[in-house]
């Protein structure tokens, strides 16, 4: 095979395989004040605290994908409030594009599932440490939630 810029192509066959980035959903999931996480299972960044949410399949609209990831993670069913943005996150050799929102449960009892081993709410002034977060982008979304209750 031969990589050009952008893409991988096979010399056996032709096929072109272009480097885009991974889709993925998750939320910030608030009530009573305060943030939902999750401790992280398996490497990368095992043990440290992550945002519910995953990777999209193929033919799955980003909000099916995030009521399936975060049902499978945390128990609860949400009902996203706000799009927060989007935010590019290095991962595994790859870039995650990442489409954030707001969320509130409406339903379920949280308990942690799939890859998190731990899940714990955390008021604007609890939160973890930058370096306890499972991606730099966190700090930022984070910090963005934090402000919001600051000034609210």
């Amino acid at each position: 095979g031969e990589h050009r810029e952008g893409s991988f192509v096979c010399s056996a066959c032709g096929y072109v395989a272009w480097s885009n980035p991974v889709p993925g959903a998750q939320a910030v999931i608030e009530r009573d004040g305060r943030v939902l996480l999750g401790r992280r299972r398996y490497d990368p960044w095992a043990g440290l605290w992550d945002l519910p949410g995953g990777f999209l399949d193929e033919h799955e609209h980003p909000l099916e994908a995030l009521d399936r990831e975060l049902a499978e993670e945390t128990g609860l069913s949400v009902h996203p409030t706000e799009f927060l943005g989007v935010w590019m996150q290095p991962y595994d050799g790859r870039n995650v594009l990442c489409l954030t929102w707001l969320a509130t449960p409406t339903s379920g009892g949280e308990r942690p599932g799939d890859d998190l081993v731990e899940l714990r709410w955390f008021g604007p002034n609890e939160l973890p440490a930058d370096d306890e977060l499972a991606f730099e982008t966190y700090v930022e979304i984070l910090s963005l939630w934090r402000a919001r209750h600051e000034h609210a």
